[in-house]
């Protein structure tokens, strides 16, 4: 297997799978979904594969394959993996055939279409997080925009072309800063070098060793460019509206779920880039980030609580989400940027099978508004049952997922130096009011009297049932086992950590 770049195959055999769904003629609709998933399936056991030849004991890049691009300008394509974007492959992997399989009999139209844009997506996903050089990175950061913009706006609700525009607007707005960044470290390393590249590890180790050496003014420019272009995708506040604008309108199947890892794409980013090559300026930066954290954790909550939509509280528990997690990357330390990825695996894995769970109840009952629902746990026991638990999961309930996620990220704020207990209290104060919204949300559709409308509706169809208990099985194995979670990505986080110290000691 040495020589198989199985990093490659799985980055390109989505794409290919959905050139190979195009060809197929268009009422064929049953090859359509057997092509697409088998490419889906097939992509996920590449990903397993590169999971078997990972080492988790060592740090850096692994499993390095590179080709040269454009040499003259130092452009390759260079592609790996670390502890940290070993995960959001792996989920990348398993939710795409989850999201496949969810949209069957839920899309109406242009069905061909649904499947190769969400095996596009998943490329460029891939892409995203295997990418070393910086402006391949950027080419399949950008490329994620067309397939995820089509999908809400053909697919959507109601207000999807608003939703998609707005969507596309913002995102590609804010990646305009990142690629000025992405230039200005290019120009900078080659004029202090004589090397110009586009090689994330090479300009690390020109950092590292001294022989690029910026400016405070210089690298607190560039670690502007890209923060804004990273908060905007995360969505960081108070740069968030388009984010749960695109959520709720986004389709109700489970594209949803490959749709909601484009927020991982920025929070990955904010580690890769802000937090390991300027780790002087992360620390001079932190609190004032931690700020706009804790701000999106608290407001996304009281807001996620008021919504009557559940698509809309949701998209709003996904910002409150994502404020623990910029949190935890920002508190500089191991526990900190551990949880955050943790928790970024973990969300994506809740929250986006409850997008799917509202997707289905509210095909039963044909809305989506809170009021119209109640007492569904007794027509519906099975799904009321798989639904508490990834609510449970969701809010951070001792023995599932989100639990210890949440709790690396609180312990590695508190002890922060650039964050501490100022910043850890609101946190876990944001934590308890997801408990609030999501236990309200869930009384409201599963206790209390049924309306006649829903004394008959079905519970979980086998596939659903299939795709729900799926998206569960995480949700216990890493509560109750999260050491495999945390064990493969220990010494990448160690690194990244590590280099932070000397900043954070001065402070």
């Amino acid at each position: 297997m040495n020589g198989v770049p199985l990093l490659s195959i799985m980055i390109w055999l989505p794409a290919l799978g959905a050139l190979a769904v195009l060809a197929l003629p268009r009422e064929n609709v049953a090859a359509q979904r057997s092509v697409s998933l088998g490419a889906a399936l097939l992509a996920l056991a590449a990903a397993i594969g590169v999971a078997f030849r990972f080492d988790p004991a060592r740090a850096g890049f692994q499993l390095v394959e590179s080709v040269a691009w454009v040499p003259s300008w130092g452009i390759s394509y260079t592609v790996s993996v670390d502890g940290i974007s070993l995960w959001l492959v792996l989920l990348t992997a398993f939710l795409t055939p989850v999201a496949l399989a969810a949209s069957w009999g839920t899309v109406e139209r242009q069905e061909r279409a649904f499947h190769a844009l969400v095996l596009f997506l998943a490329s460029g996903l891939f892409g995203v997080f295997t990418a070393q050089d910086m402006l391949l990175f950027y080419v399949f950061f950008e490329f994620t925009l067309v397939p995820t913009a089509l999908l809400i706006g053909i697919w959507g609700g109601a207000e999807r072309r608003y939703a998609a525009i707005k969507f596309f607007a913002y995102t590609f707005s804010g990646s305009v800063f990142l690629l000025l960044g992405i230039i200005g470290l290019y120009l900078l390393h080659g004029q202090a070098t004589g090397v110009y590249t586009f090689d994330t590890a090479a300009i690390l180790a020109s950092l590292q060793l001294g022989a690029l050496r910026l400016d405070a003014g210089a690298e607190r420019l560039i670690f502007g460019l890209f923060f804004i272009g990273f908060a905007v995708k995360a969505p960081i506040w108070p740069f968030h509206t388009w984010m749960t604008t695109a959520h709720a309108e986004a389709p109700s199947s489970g594209v949803v779920d490959v749709i909601g890892l484009l927020i991982k794409i920025g929070a990955y980013g904010l580690i890769r880039f802000n937090v390991q090559l300027f780790p002087a300026t992360a620390a001079w930066a932190a609190p004032a980030v931690g700020v706009l954290a804790v701000i999106g954790i608290l407001y996304a909550a009281w807001i996620a609580y008021q919504q009557t939509d559940m698509k809309r509280l949701l998209a709003y528990a996904s910002v409150s989400h994502l404020g623990l997690i910029v949190l935890g990357i920002f508190a500089l330390n191991a526990q900190g940027i551990a949880g955050a990825v943790a928790h970024m695996v973990n969300s994506a894995l809740t929250t986006g099978a409850l997008f799917l769970v509202v997707g289905m109840i509210a095909a039963r009952r044909g809305s989506r508004e809170l009021k119209s629902f109640g007492g569904l746990w007794k027509a519906t026991p099975w799904l009321g049952s798989l639904t508490l638990l990834l609510a449970l999961g969701s809010i951070g309930l001792p023995g599932l997922n989100g639990f210890i996620s949440e709790f690396a990220v609180l312990q590695g704020s508190w002890r922060s130096p650039g964050l501490g207990w100022r910043y850890a209290l609101p946190a876990i104060l944001g934590v308890v009011l997801a408990a609030v919204y999501l236990l309200h949300m869930y009384r409201t559709a599963f206790m209390g009297e049924t309306p006649p409308e829903l004394a008959q509706a079905p519970d979980v169809r086998p596939r659903e049932l299939a795709l729900l208990v799926v998206l569960a099985a995480p949700v216990v194995v890493f509560g109750l086992y999260p050491n495999l979670l945390f064990g493969p990505m220990q010494q990448s986080v160690t690194q990244i950590a590590h280099g932070t110290l000397p900043f954070l000691a001065s402070r």
